[in-house]
């Protein structure tokens, strides 16, 4: 046990506040042991001067010498019927210093009066009033010399030091003991798990279980636990998100090869001779476009990131009627389905700056996750897409006339593979919309939710604070 432990620290500081308490209990026993001296002196001398009272005050000089060296006054008077009478005495070797009353002495005199006492090596003559024993009179007073009453303190005050000394060394001994199975161990069980789960964070084996019987020391290891719950459940999420980069990245080249090949001959059809397929071509065309960036870009959601968003001005409306009318093509491909309508609200003038192909991703996941709650009720419904500006941002709202989306969801709505509400979703579509739109600088707000739809709310901003601008490394 050296100082520089919690337990050798606590051993020490205790032991020299019960040192300092026992040091505080010197004072008043050494002034007690003072004034119990000087009335044993009074008493003494109150004996001897009855003794010669009882002759009819004749006493021979031998006598009477050896008397008050036995009382160890040099003197005695009484005071009786208001009469003041020098019953013993002797010479006085010295001045009297000194006068003590004991009859009405103060507490705190008393005290300074001893300490003052042991601080005077010299040998003195004081002179001490008291109160006679068994009302022998008004008053007693004696002269003395102080040698043997200093050296007395002195004793019995190093004797209670000695023994405080000893309790203050059996007191921190217990109280050390105490200490460490009540508080340290328990200290050290946390660390020990600490350590072990810092060694293997995955292994929900290493999670602490709460056994203190102290309550604060039980919340201690019952928030710990928590916190390892929640650090294991994350790194094995990420490890999930590790292992579907690698996935996405296995598949990534080959589905981008199949995906330009059907881009060749999709340009073909640009010169088919029927009308209406030359119109859906660009539309093929541009789908396929964004199959492929989306097949290059998706391995960054595996690395927790996404891609620098690239700015443009484009028309708002247009890329709404794109998304519009690819969803209302995926509902008219379920014949037996609910009918949706999609109903828009923006200003055809309406230009905004943004990455399109990403704010595309954003709305085609808000009106695919609308289109797929309203199937899901087997009832037609309608979704509406508004848009408008102030001066500050851009907004972008996408409302449905959906069931509203459940308790658990609302929870964890932007969160991958926590916020699905549709029965093997994985949640991805709104944590991934959350974050393309955040890249602008830009936030993704749940407005409303319940029986009669759900209906979101997107920001851009018109300025660029807060939106990271593509570096050369990001750029490509």
């Amino acid at each position: 046990m050296t100082l520089n432990t919690l337990s050798g620290r606590f051993a020490l500081l205790t032991g020299i506040f019960v040192l300092i308490a026992e040091i505080l209990i010197v004072f008043p026993s050494v002034s007690n042991y003072r004034l119990n001296f000087l009335e044993t002196r009074l008493e003494r001398a109150q004996i001897a001067s009855l003794a010669l009272l009882a002759t009819d005050e004749s006493i021979a000089a031998e006598l009477e010498s050896e008397l008050l060296e036995n009382a160890g006054v040099f003197n005695v008077v009484l005071r009786r019927n208001d009469v003041r009478q020098l019953v013993l005495s002797s010479p006085i070797p010295g001045p009297v210093d000194a006068t003590y009353d004991l009859r009405d002495q103060p507490f705190w005199t008393a005290i300074g009066d001893a300490l003052t006492q042991i601080a005077t090596p010299e040998n003195r003559i004081i002179r001490i009033i008291g109160q006679p024993v068994r009302q022998a009179g008004e008053l007693i007073e004696i002269t003395t010399d102080t040698e043997s009453l200093r050296q007395g303190m002195i004793e019995a005050g190093l004797r209670i030091l000695l023994i405080s000394a000893a309790f203050a060394i059996i007191t921190a001994v217990l109280l050390n003991i105490v200490a460490q199975r009540m508080l340290l161990v328990p200290i050290r069980r946390v660390i020990s798990h600490m350590t072990a789960y810092a060694s293997s964070p995955e292994d929900a084996r290493a999670i602490i279980t709460p056994t203190a019987r102290l309550a604060e020391l039980h919340e201690a290891e019952a928030a710990l636990a928590e916190m390892q719950r929640t650090i294991t459940s994350a790194l094995k999420q990420q490890a999930r998100l590790a292992q579907l980069g690698q996935a996405v990245a296995r598949i990534s080249h080959d589905l981008r090869n199949i995906l330009t090949t059907a881009q060749l001959f999709a340009d073909r059809l640009e010169n088919s001779a029927d009308p209406a397929v030359r119109r859906a071509a660009p539309k093929l065309v541009n789908s396929i476009t964004r199959a492929i960036n989306l097949c290059e870009t998706t391995l960054a959601f595996g690395k927790t990131e996404e891609p620098t968003p690239s700015l443009s001005r484009f028309n708002l409306a247009a890329l709404v009627t794109e998304v519009a009318e690819a969803e209302a093509m995926s509902s008219t491909q379920h014949g037996d389905g609910p009918r949706v309508e999609f109903l828009t609200d923006i200003p055809p003038a309406l230009t905004i700056r943004a990455d399109r192909d990403q704010l595309y991703r954003v709305l085609s996941n808000l009106t695919r996750n609308a289109r797929q709650a309203i199937e899901g009720t087997g009832q037609p419904g309608t979704i509406e897409i508004g848009a408008g500006e102030d001066e500050s941002n851009w907004w972008i709202r996408v409302g449905d006339t959906g069931p509203g989306l459940p308790p658990k969801a609302q929870e964890f709505l932007f969160q991958p593979f926590s916020g699905g509400s549709r029965k093997g979703g994985t949640g991805l579509g709104l944590a991934i919309s959350a974050d393309l739109v955040r890249n602008h600088g830009g936030a993704l707000k749940l407005i409303r939710t319940d029986g009669d739809g759900t209906e979101f709310m997107l920001t851009l901003p018109r300025g660029l604070a807060g939106i990271v601008t593509p570096t050369p490394e990001t750029a490509g």
